[in-house]
């Protein structure tokens, strides 16, 4: 087994090779405005660390979001473009989920990240880290009960205020993504597979634009 996994549904993009026991390469870089610049040498360059090429891959993992429209399209279209083109399988997860995954568990928690305009893209867990709501676009205030639970993710960063003790991690991670997806088979369905479609929760902010007014009387 060999999974690539990537996550750009954050200002963080974040790759990572899984040889089915362990992450063997990784890499990631913070820059919200060039995942498409970035994702493919990142895919390249992990696959050189492991000492292997796309041939040598057997499935694709993608951070499926909720996120930004531009850069959580691009690791969608790379995933499918990568599985379409060898033959295997790409599995989408939810990225929220991929931050639970690698909090702190015994608790209920939130996963809440940078959704704009002064939101949160957010999830509820239980203390096993099973998503129990969400997810969801609001503001962070607007969250039922949040007050009282810890949060992980950049959007318990960005309003402190709204939210119980802050933990990590801010930001979902490849070596996660791709251990949640290679450890399936001896894990369980305990973080659900989804197609590879991205998680938008609203619509995209640029819209084609309808008919041109009339400036002149009829």
């Amino acid at each position: 087994m060999l999974v690539v996994g990537f996550d750009t549904a954050t200002p963080v993009v974040s790759v990572a090779v899984h040889d089915g026991e362990r992450v063997v390469s990784e890499a990631s870089a913070a820059d919200g405005r060039r995942h498409g610049e970035l994702l493919a040498p990142m895919i390249a360059q992990v696959l050189a660390d492991a000492g292997a090429s796309r041939a040598d891959l057997t499935a694709v993992a993608v951070g499926v979001g909720p996120g930004p429209y531009t850069g959580l399209r691009v690791g969608v279209v790379t995933a499918r473009v990568l599985g379409a083109v060898l033959g295997i399988g790409v599995h989408g997860v939810c990225s929220l989920d991929v931050i639970a995954a690698a909090a702190p568990r015994g608790r209920e928690f939130l996963v809440a990240t940078d959704a704009r305009r002064k939101e949160v893209y957010w999830a509820r867990y239980d203390a096993a880290g099973t998503r129990l709501e969400g997810p969801l676009v609001g503001s962070a205030g607007s969250i039922p009960g949040a007050g009282g639970l810890a949060v992980a993710g950049h959007g318990g960063q960005l309003y402190p205020e709204s939210f119980g003790e802050v933990i990590g991690p801010a930001y979902p991670d490849a070596r996660t993504l791709c251990a949640l997806v290679a450890g399936r088979a001896r894990l369980g369905d305990t973080v659900p597979m989804l197609p590879a479609e991205p998680l938008y929760l609203r619509r995209p902010d640029a819209r084609e634009p309808g008919p041109p007014k009339r400036v002149t009387p009829p």
